[in-house]
């Protein structure tokens, strides 16, 4: 009597047991990075976290200088090189807005590595597992987009730049596909507007526009086929998003720091919000043509002469 092989059994296999069994070495080299570096993230993060609660109870800056440190530390730990392109405008006795295009979470640890400020994020990023912790062992600014709380969030960012904090901000409202800068709204440069019949209890606010724009893969130029391995934005699920790029190596960002300006040199928040824009799409369109780059000036409104910058 013959006795036949259940082929049930043999389909049991977990789904992803079947994937790896057809992997190729190369394919299983590349998740066995991806792994290790998400681990390497992990054990960083658990000890990073109690370092920073501990810093945010004890007066002085070191909850600002490690939070640099720990976003740093994660753009090494998962192989993203940053080259930085000018400088901060830190440190010239007034506070910074910098005004960056958007294109992807990396963008967070990215800036987060080379600017001491505080990101300013949707509300919806506050309930996020695990994400809601960083952001706000982080200092992150919430905001709900919503007119009927314009301006109390107005007013909370402007606390945090009277108490001499800088604050990170993206004005395109939502990441791109990083092929272009979106329009800037005008609505998120209200921070450096001073309270309705208030005077400003510290200095104005400079803006400092920045261009990042992810710019080699596996070492070399990248081109706009290769821009979706960076590019998070739309209904992109964060996890398998990470799992593609954390794969790839010779990962690299370019952060292009623009002189900023006073907004005292502009007749209107609309103009200032696409002095900025301008600004920031030229100085990313250069690096994404892997042209020569430096540093630009903001476009005067029309009609005007080019405003100094207020820090060279």
């Amino acid at each position: 009597m013959t006795i036949l092989k259940p082929r049930a059994r043999q389909r049991s296999l977990p789904i992803l047991a079947q994937v790896e069994m057809e992997a190729t070495p190369r394919q299983r080299t590349h998740r066995l990075l991806s792994v290790r570096r998400g681990a390497a993230i992990a054990l960083w993060t658990l000890p990073a976290a109690a370092i920073q609660a501990g810093m945010l109870v004890v007066p002085g800056r070191g909850k600002i200088v490690f939070a640099r440190l720990y976003w740093a530390s994660l753009c090494r730990l998962l192989g993203l090189q940053v080259r930085v392109i000018g400088r901060p405008a830190q440190g010239c006795g007034r506070p910074v807005v910098f005004a960056s295009n958007h294109s992807s979470w990396l963008d967070i640890l990215t800036l987060g590595g080379v600017l001491e400020g505080c990101f300013i994020a949707k509300e919806e990023v506050g309930r996020w597992p695990v994400v809601r912790t960083i952001a706000r062992l982080g200092r992150t600014v919430f905001v709900s987009r919503r007119a009927a709380n314009t301006g109390r969030e107005r007013d909370d960012m402007q606390g945090r730049l009277d108490a001499g904090d800088n604050l990170i901000l993206f004005p395109e409202g939502t990441s791109s596909d990083g092929s272009r800068v979106l329009p800037f709204r005008s609505v998120f440069f209200s921070v450096v507007e001073a309270r309705a019949g208030e005077a400003r209890r510290g200095p104005p606010p400079l803006i400092q526009p920045v261009s990042v724009v992810y710019d080699q893969l596996g070492g070399l130029p990248m081109g706009r086929a290769s821009r979706p391995v960076f590019a998070w934005y739309g209904d992109m699920d964060l996890a398998s998003h990470y799992w593609r790029l954390a794969q790839h190596r010779g990962l690299r960002a370019t952060v292009l720091l623009h002189p900023p300006v006073d907004p005292a040199a502009y007749a209107s928040r609309k103009a200032l919000a696409q002095a900025v824009w301008q600004t920031v799409a030229e100085g990313a369109a250069t690096l994404r043509q892997n042209r020569p780059v430096r540093p630009a000036l903001h476009p005067a409104p029309a009609g005007e002469a080019p405003p100094r910058p207020a820090f060279a």
